[in-house]
């Protein structure tokens, strides 16, 4: 593991004694690790769910001139808005709101919250992880590729099109296999089973097909890997772990087949490590998980950045320390 200077981010800090806001699912092992590490620390915690609003959470805050003040409450709890120091944002579900509400009644009521509830916490003077705004930009993959590229990593040739003629042109020019894969993680449930999109290699054939003409597709060359590396980037702190695939579904996509990886901690090379803390700094972020594919000849190569995304299993396999990284932020001592 790599330590560097942290990365100057100008942030308003809430009360240093106050809570930490965690704005997450219910069932989110990534949001536990954090609250069980907050808990231990005997740092104040508020965990809620946006889902709860309105029918769980009660919201009252004024404006006095100056500033919000108010509480947020649940059946159990509450929390002072104005001593919130920081909110730690893991992807909240949206509001629910009663059955049986009619369509136009419940959009109205969705974009009111959206609107009033997270327009609040948008002006609560803390830090954030993630920002939200900033993170909902940051998931777009053409900015992240550009952005990267920008800040001097190296990123793989990609196209996006619904043109047929198009993505078999650009197979024509690759030189060895290409890849799909979706813009976001694509989840559901078909025929009762649960199933997922990764990305695949494509074969030739389907390049004819009129499903490619419905909507946006990205194709990159299949990059020649030796192993790959999950880099967690922590307020300028950075965790390596390098993932080995087991199985032939595993070296595609390492989320194929997770019962196949093995790990280690990791060592970016400097260019690379400048490379990812330069890209959060010019997307505003203090929280990036970056996938890399690493070469036969070693170099390393940029597939993605989750602004979100998960790190336990990181944690777990490797014992890297990046909740306490977390928390270290969240209670503002870096």
């Amino acid at each position: 593991m790599r330590r560097t200077t942290p990365v100057p981010v100008t942030i308003e800090c809430g009360r240093p004694d106050g809570s930490v806001l965690v704005l997450s699912g219910r069932f989110d092992p990534t949001a536990d690790l954090v609250v069980e590490e907050l808990n231990r620390r005997s740092v104040p915690v508020f965990r809620a769910d946006l889902a709860e609003f309105p029918m769980e959470l009660t919201l009252s805050a004024t404006f006095d001139g100056a500033a919000w003040g108010g509480t947020l409450a649940n059946r159990r709890r509450s929390v002072d808005l104005a001593a919130v120091r920081s909110v730690y944002y893991r992807r909240p579900t949206r509001p629910r709101f009663v059955a049986g509400m009619p369509v136009v009644a419940r959009r109205v009521a969705e974009r009111e919250a959206r609107l009033g509830f997270g327009g609040l916490l948008a002006a609560l003077p803390c830090r954030w992880l993630p920002p939200p705004g900033r993170a909902a930009d940051a998931e777009y993959k053409p900015l992240q590729l550009r952005v990267a590229a920008e800040c001097g990593l190296t990123v793989p040739r990609t196209l996006i099109t619904n043109d047929r003629s198009a993505a078999r042109a650009f197979a024509a020019e690759v030189d060895g296999p290409l890849l799909y894969k979706p813009f976001a993680p694509v989840r559901g449930v078909v025929d009762g089973g649960s199933v997922a999109v990764y990305a695949s290699i494509v074969d030739p054939a389907w390049l004819g097909d009129p499903a490619i003409t419905t909507t946006a597709h990205l194709f990159q060359p299949a990059v020649s890997k030796a192993y790959e590396c999950r880099l967690t980037a922590v307020a300028g702190r950075l965790f390596a772990a390098e993932i080995h695939a087991g199985s032939a579904a595993a070296r595609v996509d390492w989320r194929r087949d997770y019962a196949s990886l093995s790990y280690r901690v990791g060592d970016p090379p400097p260019e690379v490590s400048r490379g990812v803390l330069a890209m959060l700094d010019r997307l505003g972020l203090p929280y990036g998980a970056f996938d890399f594919v690493i070469t036969p000849a070693g170099d390393w190569v940029m597939l993605e950045l989750n602004p979100s995304g998960q790190y336990g299993f990181v944690e777990q396999a490797t014992g890297l320390p990046i909740t306490a990284a977390i928390c270290d932020y969240l209670e503002g001592a870096s």
